[in-house]
């Protein structure tokens, strides 16, 4: 049987019998049991009713957290000539057209987003065995194949997250930092499961979405009532 250390015991104990509880209770469990000495990410995972097998039960999107991830995100961005310009202007981290995809075939993938115009889409394309399962191959859907470019990464800069249901349904996503206020917690967690919610595909049957849950990086998972995180 594994052992834990007292930190993880004590946390356990903490968390023990407590479920379903309010979005306000779960931030404020996880808040009050953390003992690392680093900024832990609040992360949230939600179980819901669908087969992504099936490409009518798909689903992905993006939100714009209201508080923001307290997160880094390097951008890089596929464009040529002024859109390229409008792409360094707007802070993107790297900005190329065939010298990067060269750079990310050989490997080098330093970046969390990666946004193109359209005309690059065919450059880009090649790419796709290699930023699909890293899911960072860009797509319209969510609008990282677009003009805007300068909209695109102050987007992608100020707090944006992109979601999509992995094998089983589950969503999965960082929501912000430890640190952060209980009030600006809650308000992520709820703006991206109303997200979330109105992504919910036409094919989906019965329950859609059957459970969430908050955790802190290295700490335990908590559930949280769905009917109170989803505010519609």
């Amino acid at each position: 049987m594994a052992k834990f250390g007292k930190r993880t015991r004590a946390a356990r104990e903490a968390f023990a019998g407590k479920e379903n509880l309010t979005v306000e209770e779960a931030v404020t469990l996880i808040k009050s049991n953390s003992n690392t000495k680093f900024d832990e990410t609040i992360e949230i995972a939600l179980n819901l009713g669908v087969d992504p097998r099936h490409a009518d039960q798909m689903v992905r999107g993006v939100v714009g957290l209201p508080n923001g991830t307290g997160k880094s995100v390097r951008v890089a961005v596929f464009a040529r000539g002024p859109k390229a310009e409008e792409a360094t202007a707007a802070g993107a981290d790297i900005v190329g057209a065939e010298d990067l995809m060269e750079a990310v075939q050989g490997g080098k993938i330093d970046f969390d987003r990666c946004i193109a115009t359209p005309d690059m889409m065919p450059i880009v394309g090649r790419l796709g065995k290699v930023l699909g399962p890293r899911n960072l191959m860009p797509n319209p859907k969510v609008g990282t194949v677009t003009m805007d470019i300068k909209e695109a990464v102050e987007a992608a800069k100020g707090g944006q997250v992109q979601f999509k249901a992995e094998k089983g349904g589950v969503v999965h996503a960082g929501i912000g930092k430890l640190s952060f206020d209980e009030a600006k917690l809650v308000e992520n967690v709820r703006a991206f499961v109303g997200a979330v919610s109105k992504a919910k595909p036409a094919g989906s049957k019965g329950t859609y979405m059957k459970k969430i849950a908050l955790s802190s990086t290295m700490g335990p998972g908590v559930t949280v009532e769905v009917d109170n995180a989803v505010t519609e």
